[in-house]
């Protein structure tokens, strides 16, 4: 049930067979571009492929335009209300907008369709292609006409909403868009796409919207994300936390790899411990994850690396992860694709992992 239909967000391709794309928004003032193009650079160094930035007032035009041209990712402009706003965001360099039925009239609508057909981007080619625009539905702002309905049937509304602007789109012979219809609610979120995704061939932004902190909304993303992808459903993913964009795409990169969809970083396997283990296994598993993320060789690698606290499962799990440990009592045995390398005492462990790592990837430590 994956989107037929291939469309471009500046550089990136999305939908028709394309792989699932990172995406995340920005959470620092717009006015403040230097902070906020840091901010953005961390998030493409984590793997962020698409960033959307809230463009609110006219006044942010400079900040904005200086963001779009330091930026290493393309900006979608966030747009609400003000359709004006979304013709400029273009004009000034954005790969595209997201705008909301439920926030902005059907003429402003037009208008920024008609902008995006002729307006340019920078395509995946380096030639221009034609804006992107998210026709992006929330349950907390349904249009008008469709709150009666949203309260009985939320996941039809969102749907409704959407297809009533595709529609529009379609009439003016515009292409380029992709569709969302995102709730806080997991199964509503995941009944709307569903339904949408039976009825359009357009690509899919999959979200859970405000989700919660780290902890609760990673949870929430990880099932209803999870659960669209694992059924096909889902071209562009953002990850929506209360926190720092960054673990937004930390989280949303894990998704991914958990499906087998895409690979970024390790994956760490480690097991949940019991009265067997001999080691401090928690410590060894959290060192090597953060030893792992801290290091510019070795972060952003598709390697699967075992921490193991025991004998029964552990020789095994280490022996078939690309790196691994065994612990012992009081030490353990460091594996490398399946080769047994060294037995060492616990507290050297993480050392001499990381540094067959960084000698298998031709750096090695000093």
């Amino acid at each position: 049930m994956a989107s037929k239909r291939e469309i471009v967000a500046g550089r990136v391709r999305v939908g028709g067979g394309q792989p699932v794309v990172v995406q995340s928004m920005t959470n620092l003032p717009t006015r403040d571009w230097r902070r906020t193009t840091d901010q953005i650079r961390r998030m493409a160094d984590h793997g962020c492929e698409l960033v959307r930035v809230a463009f609110t007032s006219l006044d942010e035009a400079k900040s904005f335009e200086q963001m779009v041209y330091d930026s290493p990712i393309p900006i979608i402009a966030d747009i609400h209300y003000d359709w004006r706003l979304a013709i400029k965001a273009m004009d000034i360099g954005a790969a595209g907008v997201r705008v909301n039925p439920g926030t902005m009239t059907e003429a402003g609508f037009r208008r920024v369709v008609k902008a995006a057909k002729v307006i340019p981007a920078i395509g995946p080619t380096g030639a221009d292609v034609e804006c992107v625009v998210r026709i992006g539905a929330n349950q907390g702002s349904l249009p008008r006409g469709l709150r009666r309905l949203g309260r009985r049937d939320p996941a039809k509304a969102l749907v409704e909403a959407v297809l009533r602007w595709a529609e529009i789109a379609e009439e003016l012979d515009f292409r380029n868009y992709k569709l969302s219809v995102k709730s806080s609610s997991v199964p509503v979120t995941i009944e709307a796409y569903r339904m949408l995704a039976e009825r359009t061939e357009a690509p899919l932004h999959v979200g859970v919207t405000e989700a919660g902190t780290v902890w609760h909304g990673t949870i929430k993303n990880a099932v209803g994300i999870g659960a669209l992808l694992a059924e096909g459903i889902g071209d562009t993913i953002r990850v929506s936390l209360a926190g720092d964009p960054v673990e937004e795409v930390r989280v949303a990169w894990r998704i991914l790899s958990a499906l087998g969809l895409r690979r970024r970083g390790a994956d760490i396997i480690a097991c949940p411990t019991c009265s067997r283990t001999e080691v401090d296994l928690v410590r060894l598993a959290e060192e090597v994850e953060r030893r792992i993320d801290d290091d510019m060789w070795l972060a952003g690698r598709p390697f699967t690396v075992a921490v193991m606290g025991c004998r029964v499962n552990g020789p095994g799990e280490a022996k078939h992860a690309d790196f691994g440990i065994a612990g012992g009592k009081g030490e353990g045995v460091v594996f490398d694709h399946g080769e047994r390398i060294a037995t060492v005492p616990e507290s050297k462990l993480v050392d001499v992992l990381i540094r067959r790592m960084r000698e298998y990837v031709g750096h090695p430590m000093k």
